[in-house]
């Protein structure tokens, strides 16, 4: 299986989440990324699960998912091909 991301060491201030993302440390308003997240407790921010691919976090106690894409602003397009009669 191909990893979409590698994530690591995910922590959290009262205003920010921070991770490190292919080697990279992020930082985001956790406002700006997560309302359910900003309101979570500490114990629920910090119960999470990574997608085996990379794709995402998951925090199961408020049912909350982010693709790590959409935090780093990859917008993917579908290439949509129509079939001529």
């Amino acid at each position: 299986m191909k990893k979409h991301h590698i994530v690591q060491d995910i922590r959290f201030s009262k205003k920010h989440m921070t991770l490190t993302i292919d080697g990279e440390k992020k930082s985001f308003s956790i406002k700006d990324i997560s309302s359910a997240l900003a309101h979570a407790s500490e114990v629920e921010r910090m119960t999470y699960e990574m997608s085996p691919s990379g794709y995402g976090i998951h925090w199961p106690m408020i049912d909350e998912d982010i693709s790590i894409d959409g935090l780093l602003g990859i917008v993917h397009i579908k290439d949509k091909k129509r079939k001529t009669a």
